[in-house]
């Protein structure tokens, strides 16, 4: 249904608050922090700190993947690295990826994530796929909200998927089909309202 290498030219997307640029080592020190913040190692489920040397070369290598996305999030004011965005598990017969999303702990809650999902799942849905799935843990209730609210809907529920602190945690299953995906109502005037909403996991991080 699309190419296997859909992902070959990925391009530089715009939106107000953030744009999502080519993940790459430029963002190696940053990208350090946000895995290894409290909150964003419990939104992903990792157990592991990650290692430098690994993750440096993990980095490196992103542009040699066509079947898959990765991009910085950084702000649009400032170019400041807030997390990234990942369009990966592509299926091409079937027209279907999986998406995921992580930004560390200070820049959740002001709406960078929202836009970020919208965005990255919209450039999904522009190359051709048809569908968009995520898994986003049961304790995080504001990320289903906000997957909601861009328009993924519920489809099942994967039980006991997290061993954390001592107790288990469900994974809930979440997908978006093409013309499902929700934009931001446009105030009188066309101006975008706020976005003030976090999201986590896909399985990536807090957002």
């Amino acid at each position: 249904m699309v190419p296997a290498d859909v992902f070959r030219d990925r391009s530089v997307l715009h939106g107000e608050h953030v744009r999502l640029e080519p993940l790459g080592p430029a963002v190696l020190e940053d990208y350090l922090r946000a895995l290894d913040d409290p909150e964003v190692r419990r939104s992903t489920g990792s157990h592991t700190v990650a290692d430098r040397t690994t993750v440096e070369r993990w980095l490196a290598s992103r542009h040699e993947h066509h079947d898959r996305a990765d991009w910085a999030v950084v702000r649009a004011a400032d170019g400041a690295f807030l997390g990234e965005a990942v369009l990966n598990d592509l299926d091409p017969d079937n027209g279907s990826c999986n998406f995921r999303i992580l930004l560390g702990g200070p820049h959740q809650g002001r709406g960078y994530g929202t836009e970020a999902v919208r965005l990255a799942v919209g450039e999904a849905f522009a190359r051709g796929l048809h569908r968009v799935s995520l898994g986003v843990f049961e304790f995080n209730a504001r990320a289903q909200r906000v997957y909601e609210k861009c328009g993924f809907v519920v489809e099942g529920r994967c039980r006991d998927v997290l061993h954390w602190d001592g107790r288990w945690h469900d994974e809930i299953v979440m997908s978006v089909l093409a013309g499902e995906l929700r934009r931001p109502a446009r105030r009188a005037g066309g101006a975008l309202p706020a976005r003030r909403s976090q999201v986590a996991r896909g399985r990536g991080g807090g957002i």
